[in-house]
C-alpha cells in the first residue's frame, strides 16, 4: 500500500467549516492521512505495523466467534444422542476496550468447559449461555479496539481481519467437527479445543495497548500519550494528542445519557446503523447457511463438503473486502455487496421456476448460494460494525455500538424464530423474493443515507457529523 498522499493539516481541516459542508468537505482530500509535528513538519503516515500485533489479538475474540457459531453443526448428531435428546426439536464501557476483551474470554472458556464436559442437555445449554455472553460482549468490543488503535488510513483493513478470523473460526470447527460422527465423545474435544485460544486472548491481551480514545475520555491524558507512542511512533503523538483533543473531551463524559442516541444529535448515526443491522439480517444470510447442506446434497455433494465450500467462499469474500475497503471505501462496498447478493438471490428464485431444467436449477441455486455468501463477505458483513465505530463520537461510541448490536441481535433472533414457519407458508421462492427485495432496499438505503469514512480521522468524521447549531 503506497504510503504517499496529499499533505493534510489537521488544524487547517478543522477551520474549513466541517460543520457546513460535512463531508464534502472531507472527501476533497483523497490521500491517507498525513500528520505534522510539534513544530508544523509533515511527517507522513505513521507504520500501520506498530498497530497490527494489537489488532491481531484483538480478533481472538472474532475467531471464537465463528468457532462456537459452527462447532456444533458436524457435531450435534452426536451430542444429541450421547445427552439424550436426539430427536426433539424444540430443545462494556466502564473497564475500557482492553479489559472488556479479557471479560469476553472468561465466559468463553467457562462455557467451553461446561458444554465439553456436560452430561445433560441442560448443563449444555448453560455452557452455550456462558459462551454466547462472551460472544455478545467479544464482537462489538473487537470492532471498537480495532477502530480506536488503527492508524486512518489502515483502519477499514484492520477492521476486515475479525471478519477474516471469523471465517478462520467458522472453517477451523468444521475441519476439527469431522471425526465426530466416527468416534464416540469427539465433540467434548471440540469444545475443550475453544478453550486454548480463549486463554490467549485473556493472556495476550494483558501485553496489548488500551485504547487512547477510551484512556483519553476518562480523563488520562498521559496515559493517552504513550499509548498513541505504542501505535503510532514518537514522532505522530502530538499530532495525534491535538486532534483528540479536539472532539473528546475529559470532563464531559459524565454527561452521556441514553437519551441522546434515540432523541438528541445522534439519534441519524444509530438510525443509520441499526437500520444497517437489520437489512443485513433480512437479507437472507442466516436462510442461505441453513439451506446450504440441503441444496449441496441435491447436486450431489456431501453435507461436509458442502459446508467447507460454503466457509472457503465466505473466507474469500473476507480477503476481498481486506484489500478493497481503504481503496474503494466502506459506502461502495456495501452497495457492491448488496447488489450482488440481488443477483444471487434472482438466481436461486430462477432455480425455482419453470424457466430452467431440473439440473441446470440445481447448478443455479449452487452458484446463486456460493455468490450470495461471497458477495456478502465483501461488504454487508464486516462493513456495518467497522462504519458503526468509526461514525459515533467518542464519548458515546461504545454506548451507541451497544444499541445497535443489541438490535441486531434482536432481529437475529425474530428471523432465525419466524423463518421456518414463512418457508413451511409461503415457500421458497416468496421468502428468497422477499430477501432479495430487502438487499435491493438496502442498496437504495446506503446511497442516500451512508458516509463514505474512508482515511479520514475519528475527530474528523465525529466534527462533520455535528449538527448545526
Amino acid at each position: 500500500m503506497s504510503m504517499r498522499g496529499r499533505q493534510l493539516d489537521a488544524n487547517s481541516m478543522y477551520k474549513r467549516g466541517t460543520r457546513e459542508h460535512g463531508f464534502d468537505a472531507l472527501d476533497k482530500e483523497q490521500g491517507p492521512e498525513r500528520l505534522l509535528n510539534g513544530m508544523g513538519k509533515d511527517v507522513g503516515v505513521p507504520s500501520w505495523k506498530h498497530s497490527l500485533r494489537h489488532v491481531l489479538v484483538a480478533t481472538l475474540s472474532s475467531f471464537l466467534y465463528g468457532y462456537h457459531l459452527g462447532v456444533v453443526n458436524e457435531t450435534l448428531e452426536s451430542i444429541s444422542r450421547d445427552l439424550g435428546f436426539h430427536g426433539n426439536t424444540m430443545a462494556e464501557d466502564g473497564v475500557g476496550r482492553r479489559r472488556a476483551l479479557q471479560l469476553c474470554a472468561l465466559p468463553m472458556i467457562i462455557g467451553a468447559s461446561m458444554s465439553a464436559a456436560a452430561k445433560s442437555l441442560w448443563a449444555m445449554l448453560l455452557g452455550r449461555l456462558f459462551v454466547g455472553t462472551g460472544m455478545g460482549i467479544g464482537s462489538a468490543v473487537a470492532a471498537l479496539y480495532v477502530t480506536e488503535v488503527s492508524p486512518a488510513y489502515v483502519r477499514g483493513t484492520h477492521g476486515s481481519f475479525t471478519q477474516i478470523a471469523t471465517g478462520l473460526g467458522l472453517m477451523g470447527s468444521l475441519f476439527i467437527g469431522f471425526p465426530a460422527k466416527a468416534i464416540e465423545g469427539w465433540w467434548r474435544i471440540c469444545f475443550w479445543a475453544s478453550v486454548a485460544p480463549a486463554a490467549i486472548l485473556a493472556l495476550f491481551m494483558e501485553f496489548s495497548v488500551e485504547s487512547p480514545h477510551w484512556l483519553f475520555k476518562r480523563g488520562r491524558a498521559a496515559d493517552a500519550e504513550a499509548e498513541f507512542e505504542k501505535l503510532l511512533g514518537g514522532p505522530y503523538v502530538k499530532s495525534a494528542m491535538a486532534e483528540l483533543s479536539k472532539s473528546d473531551r475529559g470532563d464531559e463524559a459524565d454527561t452521556f445519557k441514553f437519551s441522546e442516541l434515540l432523541y438528541g444529535h445522534h439519534r441519524k448515526v444509530v438510525f443509520i446503523g441499526s437500520t444497517l443491522f437489520a437489512l443485513q439480517q433480512l437479507s437472507g444470510i442466516n436462510a442461505v447457511f441453513y439451506f446450504s447442506s440441503t441444496v449441496f446434497e441435491t447436486a450431489g455433494v456431501p453435507s461436509e463438503s458442502a459446508n467447507m465450500c460454503v466457509g472457503i467462499a465466505n473466507l474469500l469474500g473476507s480477503f476481498v473486502a481486506m484489500i478493497l475497503m481503504d481503496r474503494l471505501g466502506r459506502k461502495v462496498l456495501l452497495i457492491g455487496s448488496f447488489s450482488g447478493m440481488v443477483v444471487a438471490m434472482f438466481l436461486q428464485i430462477t432455480s425455482a421456476t419453470s424457466l430452467v431444467s431440473r439440473g441446470s436449477g440445481v447448478y443455479l441455486s449452487v452458484g446463486g448460494m456460493l455468490l450470495f455468501v461471497l458477495t456478502f463477505a465483501i461488504g454487508a458483513g464486516p462493513v456495518p460494525s467497522i462504519l458503526l465505530s468509526e461514525m459515533f463520537p467518542g464519548r458515546v461510541r461504545a454506548n451507541a455500538v451497544s444499541v445497535c448490536m443489541a438490535f441486531h441481535w434482536i432481529v437475529n433472533f425474530f428471523v432465525g424464530l419466524f423463518f421456518l414457519r414463512l418457508l413451511e407458508q409461503i415457500g421458497p421462492l416468496v421468502l428468497n423474493s422477499i430477501f432479495g427485495a430487502f438487499c435491493l432496499l438496502a442498496v437504495l438505503f446506503i446511497k442516500k443515507n451512508v458516509l463514505e469514512t474512508k482515511g479520514k480521522s475519528l475527530q474528523e468524521i465525529e466534527i462533520a457529523l455535528l449538527p448545526s447549531e
